[in-house]
């Protein structure tokens, strides 16, 4: 996760103490000194929408072998046990497990903060109270785009809609809200139009993922952006973040699952020869290490078993009804994929093994480099930096 707000403009929001703070990029099993690793439980496969790129594969069914509300408080209490920070609430659709609230609410009195995924359609007036009463701290509501681009890519005839009205429900009782927007080719001619939509709603974060292919969205290679394509959207996300800035609006900007966006800014910063912010970023970046899956991030799914990453499914470290989180994340002897993730470097091939980036990016994706080159270790495809830039590398 890239901060485009911090990097250019050194302002501090909650993830920052996470991202951006001294010995970071050395940690092996956690985000911070002293701390755990942020986790996603991905609570449930169950959805009320069917979207083309769900990673999970969610659909309308009940599923089986979920964790039960005693087996994810005991989850939870293994979490603060390893001092883990932050707790996020994904799916499927987290507000379809009846015990959402409870859980979240047991996750904040526990010390893990607890944080919301969802795709807002549930959001009602009394559930977005409900939401910011128990001490959700923030909720990310997924759109791919404005009305019918988000209804085509969320395979329902109205959830844009339903969607917009859970935004606003958050916004009215003072429930901190954001945007997350996959950044595709069907959806790239957006992005201005998101930016103004932020500013009319009054949302203060956007979050702008690059597509994953996992899941559903495995198929999706020819869909996503070309080189040039990413290129240009970020001009625009840093065009439209310093036009925020200027005016006073204060709105956290990121982008996610592409650490070269980062590079790419301070060689813009470079170009067009403001050493002072290109120092800047540098600095951010090195404290930050790049990738951590399988290091500071990790993902529980819907019966208990770990994985790197949400994306990452089809490989599995162990299951937390059997043993403690902790034990599992800490367990490098027995696992040579998660041992390899936490020390990766010498691991990468291809393009990856030569960039002179490499730590400030750490390798970038690697379920987009297997699901494209056949190779968990090969260089993410989705880089878009050319190959005279990753020889450049930092000043």
């Amino acid at each position: 996760m890239i901060s485009v707000t911090k990097l250019l403009f050194r302002d501090d929001y909650e993830g920052d103490r996470l991202r951006y703070v001294h010995g970071a990029h050395a940690m092996k099993h956690g985000a911070a000194p002293g701390i755990g690793p942020v986790v996603v439980w991905n609570s449930t496969r169950t959805c009320n929408l069917n979207c083309r790129h769900c990673y999970m594969e969610a659909d309308s069914a009940c599923h089986q072998g979920e964790l039960s509300t005693d087996e994810a408080k005991h989850f939870i209490d293994d979490l603060a046990d390893y001092r883990v920070p932050a707790l996020l609430f994904s799916g499927g659709e987290p507000l379809m497990r009846k015990d959402f609230f409870e859980l979240a609410e047991y996750a904040g009195a526990k010390s893990v903060r607890p944080t919301l995924s969802t795709n807002g359609t549930l959001i009602t007036p009394e559930v977005a109270q409900r939401i910011k009463d128990i001490g959700v701290t923030y909720v990310g509501i997924s759109l791919d785009g404005l009305a019918d681009v988000n209804d085509s890519f969320r395979g329902r005839a109205g959830a844009y809609e339903r969607a917009m009205a859970g935004i606003r429900n958050c916004v009215a009782v003072g429930q901190r809200v954001g945007l997350r927007f996959t950044i595709n080719s069907h959806n790239i001619a957006e992005l201005d139009n998101i930016f103004d939509f932020i500013e009319r709603e009054e949302i203060n974060r956007v979050c702008f993922y690059h597509l994953v292919y996992s899941g559903r969205g495995a198929g999706m290679t020819a869909e996503d952006v070309t080189p040039a394509e990413s290129r240009r959207a970020m001009d625009t996300i840093i065009a439209r973040t310093r036009d925020f800035a200027e005016r006073g609006l204060k709105k956290e900007i990121l982008t996610v699952d592409n650490h070269c966006d980062g590079a790419y800014m301070y060689l813009k910063a470079v170009a067009e020869g403001d050493e002072a912010l290109a120092k800047q970023i540098k600095d951010f970046l090195g404290t930050n290490g790049g990738n951590r899956s399988g290091i500071a991030f990790g993902e529980v799914d819907p019966e208990g078993f770990v994985h790197p990453d949400q994306f990452t499914r089809h490989i599995t470290f162990g299951n937390v009804k059997e043993r403690p989180f902790r034990e599992i994340w800490q367990d490098t002897d027995n696992n040579e994929i998660l041992a390899g993730l936490k020390d990766r470097k010498p691991l990468l091939t291809g393009r990856c093994s030569t960039c002179k980036f490499i730590g400030a990016c750490n390798g970038n994706f690697r379920a987009r480099a297997e699901a494209v080159h056949g190779s968990f270790w090969a260089s993410d495809p989705a880089c878009y930096l050319t190959d005279e830039e990753i020889q450049k590398g930092f000043v």
